[in-house]
């Protein structure tokens, strides 16, 4: 019976917080020009920056859901990067080269308007 005392006063473990990955999600956008999944990205954050302060609190209920909606939100940013990589991968992929061309006289004309 002590046995069984012992583990009701037990406290939980402390959630992940996800916070390398809301990060990561959140600059990868950036760095890649697939801008759609900031938002989740910056959603994740600020999920991911309640999780530590509500457990030290003793708020073990709000950290576990803080948590659970940092993971959702940095996995929907990294569905969001990999679908909009996939589409500009395909888009290159069928324009036969033109869509290449196009960028590149794109450039030669931004570069001739800054000179």
């Amino acid at each position: 019976m002590e046995e069984n005392t012992y583990d009701e006063q037990q406290t939980p473990d402390k959630p992940n917080n996800h916070m390398v990955m809301a990060i990561i999600t959140t600059v990868l956008p950036i760095i890649t020009c697939t801008f759609f999944s900031l938002p989740a990205g910056i959603i994740s954050i600020i999920f991911a920056s309640k999780v530590n302060p509500q457990f030290n609190s003793g708020n073990i209920e709000g950290a576990q859901k803080s948590s659970k909606y940092a993971k959702i939100a940095w996995i929907v940013a990294l569905v969001i990067i990999a679908a909009q990589i996939i589409f500009f991968v395909i888009t290159i992929a069928v324009s036969d080269g033109s869509f290449i061309e196009e960028i590149e006289k794109e450039i030669e004309r931004q570069q001739s308007l800054q000179q």
